[in-house]
């Protein structure tokens, strides 16, 4: 279908465009910004007066839970909050049942995503079979079945040796390999970020080396193997200053970090709030200030929901005996204005981090509006609040954030050329 987009700010972070214009959309693609091609007559169009057009958001990491958890998630349900939340593409986790470690579990993952049309869907397999840390998986039959990258989640390897051997592997064959760095040692039974909130709630805590010692050792080994390596949820100021450190010496690493680190701190754990159950666990303000300066200027180039619904159930015993995790997609374009709205990014570089910069980490054909590239957009209106929560189409209603009014308000999500989403 013919589908004109009239008079939009048009943001695109990719190529520095910002200016009011019009987009031409044919066949799921971008034809023209600006002027209608010669011969073009839309069949239908969209007045985007006083609407924001930009590259249609790309999460690293929402937790689908289909197959094997639809209690908590399905494909259907959670690319529909994604969408809502301005989300055109997203990579889901391998930690399903059973887990994503066979190119059978990956197109089951995709046939259903095609099926529900919500979003485009990038596989992550595991990077070890059963996600135990002992044997490789099929990494080369489950990149032939659409997985994008490749990772353990907070799973650790048993062995460092068999680690180093998974890179040397992975960078034979130019796989990107996600980490989420955190030694299983130092976190072991841990609840809280360790410190004085921590300690005065008395919930054994989790310190900030259980980042930053598996941080240290995971850059070595990416060093030594050369490996394509992106380097997820990171939680504190020391640990993303690794990651400078690393990206001056030339390694080809990047990082996320999930959204709800840049709002919330350990504080919000004061009334013992199972909502604010996470790992890796919100940190301190001094980490939460260090990861906004590192998102500000770029070393961490993506910002993620690290979204993980939970039925009503998981969340309902005391602290220690929930289940972690936060529902957020829904709201990531809302959630991530405040931080325009605090004055920390500017309304590109913010988009920039939502779109190419996950794009470009992992290495995905989105994040852009181009001449030639997927119709893939989200048009929002920066001036009007959402309520959070007043039309929620997650299963997961584990989110701290329900209620509250956000500013930014995502008017439509199309893919492919074709409306996914209209709010």
């Amino acid at each position: 279908m013919k589908l004109s987009i009239l008079g939009a700010r048009v943001i695109d972070p990719s190529s520095g465009l910002d200016q009011v214009s019009d987009i031409h959309l044919e066949a799921g693609k971008i034809v023209a910004i600006g002027a209608a091609p010669a011969g073009f007559s839309a069949v239908e169009s969209l007045d985007a007066k006083g609407l924001v057009a930009a590259p249609g958001l790309v999460d690293l990491n929402v937790s689908l839970r289909e197959p094997g958890y639809s209690r908590k998630g399905t494909i259907a349900s959670e690319t529909r909050a994604a969408a809502a939340g301005g989300v055109t593409s997203l990579c889901c986790p391998p930690r399903t049942k059973p887990v994503l470690d066979t190119s059978a579990v990956a197109e089951l993952i995709l046939d259903r995503a095609r099926e529900a049309g919500n979003t485009k869907v990038f596989p992550i397999g595991a990077l070890s079979k059963g996600l135990d840390g002992e044997q490789l998986a099929e990494l080369i039959a489950l990149r032939d079945a659409g997985c994008v990258a490749f990772g353990n989640g907070l799973d650790s390897f048993r062995s460092t040796r068999t680690l180093c051997r998974a890179l040397e592997y992975a960078a034979t064959f130019d796989l990107t390999v996600i980490f989420h760095s955190q030694d299983r040692d130092l976190a072991e039974g841990g609840l809280a970020h360790e410190g004085a909130t921590a300690s005065f709630l008395g919930l054994p805590g989790i310190p900030e080396t259980a980042e930053t010692v598996a941080l240290a050792r995971d850059l070595l080994l990416v060093e030594q193997s050369g490996v394509r390596a992106h380097f997820s949820q990171l939680t504190s100021a020391r640990g993303v200053a690794l990651i400078a450190q690393a990206q001056a010496r030339g390694l080809p690493v990047t990082a996320d970090v999930a959204l709800y680190q840049l709002i919330l701190t350990d504080d919000a754990l004061i009334d013992f709030s199972s909502l604010y159950h996470v790992q890796p666990p919100l940190r301190s303000r001094a980490d939460r200030e260090g990861l906004r300066e590192a998102v500000k200027s770029g070393v961490v180039q993506a910002i993620s929901s690290h979204h993980q619904p939970h039925e009503r159930d998981a969340k309902l015993a005391p602290f220690g005996a929930t289940e972690p995790g936060i529902s957020s997609v829904e709201l990531l374009l809302p959630l991530a204005m405040t931080l325009v709205e605090d004055g920390l990014l500017d309304l590109p570089t913010l988009l920039a981090r939502l779109s190419s910069g996950p794009a470009d980490a992992l290495r995905l054909p989105a994040g852009k509006l181009a001449v030639g590239a997927p119709a893939d957009l989200v048009l929002f209106d920066p001036s009007t609040s959402t309520v959070a929560g007043e039309h929620w189409l997650s299963k997961g209603e584990n989110c701290p954030f329900l209620g509250h009014s956000l500013p930014g308000v995502v008017r439509y999500t199309l893919v492919d050329g074709r409306i996914s989403h209209k709010g």
